[in-house]
């Protein structure tokens, strides 16, 4: 059973005014979200799948698994697209019938509702960046 935390991403201001959006009072100050390392925010546990969201930004979200060796996420899908990285490690992912060796510096990418599944080969840290809609900033 995996483990969920959720973590406070410190942010740095970028400023370059305050976008306005037409007909719109409300504005949104610019921010720069930044982790420095994003390795040591999750360890990998005795034989446990740990996850843990890093960052939630408009258009978003990151967040980091450890799997000891032979733990898994079977088999589903994702209301979203997402992205999947080793952070280190080693993975086998599989989907649309293929099963790829993800090691660190690869990059997987899964549309809306493909069927897929990873499995840790050794203790591994992974990177997972789905993708939503970027928040409207009028109000309604």
């Amino acid at each position: 059973m995996a483990e969920h935390e959720e973590l406070k991403v410190a942010k740095s201001a970028l400023i370059a005014g305050q976008p306005r959006v037409e007909g719109s009072e409300a504005a949104e100050a610019l921010e720069l979200g930044y982790i420095p390392d994003v390795s040591s925010l999750v360890k990998v546990q005795d034989e446990a799948t740990v996850s843990r969201t890093i960052m939630q930004q408009a258009g978003g979200n990151v967040v980091l698994f450890s799997f000891d060796a032979g733990q898994q996420l079977s088999e589903h899908t994702a209301a979203m697209p997402v992205f999947v990285q080793t952070i280190s490690g080693h993975l086998k992912v599989t989907g649309s019938g293929e099963t790829v060796d993800l090691l660190p510096g690869g990059l997987i990418y899964f549309p809306t509702r493909l069927p897929h599944a990873v499995q840790a080969v050794e203790p591994s840290i992974m990177m997972l960046t789905m993708i939503t809609p970027a928040r409207a900033a009028v109000n309604a």
